[in-house]
């Protein structure tokens, strides 16, 4: 299942620029539906009530992000899971763009 965050009040700035994501055998994961490699990124996240940091994941070619950069992602997604006792939640997003090019399009 997959949850489509609202990010209307929220602001997203680069905690740490896009790195491949890599599996157990220091190869880089691929999208199961497209064949795209993945990459991620840490965000900050802040709101009216704090700041939290997440990791996000896409598909494709990722932007080049400077630390500290204001971004915003499009269509993110909170995806809750579970595997052998450990549980937690993925996010992902379809891309992940620089605050000043989101504003112009």
């Amino acid at each position: 299942m997959e949850l489509l965050i609202d990010i209307s009040r929220k602001s997203f700035t680069v905690g740490r620029p896009f790195e491949p994501k890599i599996d157990d055998n220091g190869v880089q994961r691929l999208d199961r539906k497209t064949r795209a490699p993945l990459w991620a990124a840490q965000l900050v996240v802040m709101d009216e009530r704090g700041a939290d940091t997440i990791v996000v994941t896409i598909a494709g070619e990722p932007p080049h992000l400077q630390q500290g950069q204001p971004v915003t992602p499009s269509q993110l997604v909170a995806i809750p899971w579970s595997r052998n006792g450990r549980e937690g939640i993925a996010y992902r997003a379809a891309e992940v763009r620089p605050l000043a090019a989101a504003k112009s399009a």
